[in-house]
């Protein structure tokens, strides 16, 4: 069964940075398309970054140059770097496999708990 385990939010003043992690198991995240989410209270799931199997990289637009996804492939593990925060990015984040291309909220596996960002202005 896959599991997948986010960390690393917090809070952080605007300007800020904070690096999240995706610990996962089951899958392998070197071989899957892997993508970041964030959801505000009330609202559907919308993709930031996703992570191809080959390494390309896609972001939404209003994080473009200022996050940065990434795997650990020997810790299983995938990242977000996330600079120059806004209080904008403020959600809960979360990862997963997208089910379809190009990603939207339609995944593979269960989600995990995620893990919250408050950015302050």
């Amino acid at each position: 069964q896959v599991q997948l385990v986010e960390s690393g939010g917090g809070l952080v003043q605007a300007g800020g940075s904070l690096r999240l992690s995706c610990a996962a198991s089951g899958i392998r995240v070197i071989t899957q398309t892997m993508a970041w989410y964030r959801q505000l209270p009330g609202k559907q799931r919308d993709v930031v970054a996703t992570l191809l199997s080959g390494g390309t990289t896609y972001y939404t637009d209003s994080v473009k140059g200022r996050f940065a996804i990434s795997r650990d492939n020997a810790k299983n593990t995938l990242y977000l770097q996330m600079n120059s925060l806004k209080p904008d990015d403020s959600a809960i984040y979360y990862c997963n496999e997208p089910g379809t291309w190009p990603a939207n909220s339609f995944v593979l596996h269960p989600w995990g708990q995620g893990t919250q960002v408050t950015v302050s202005s």
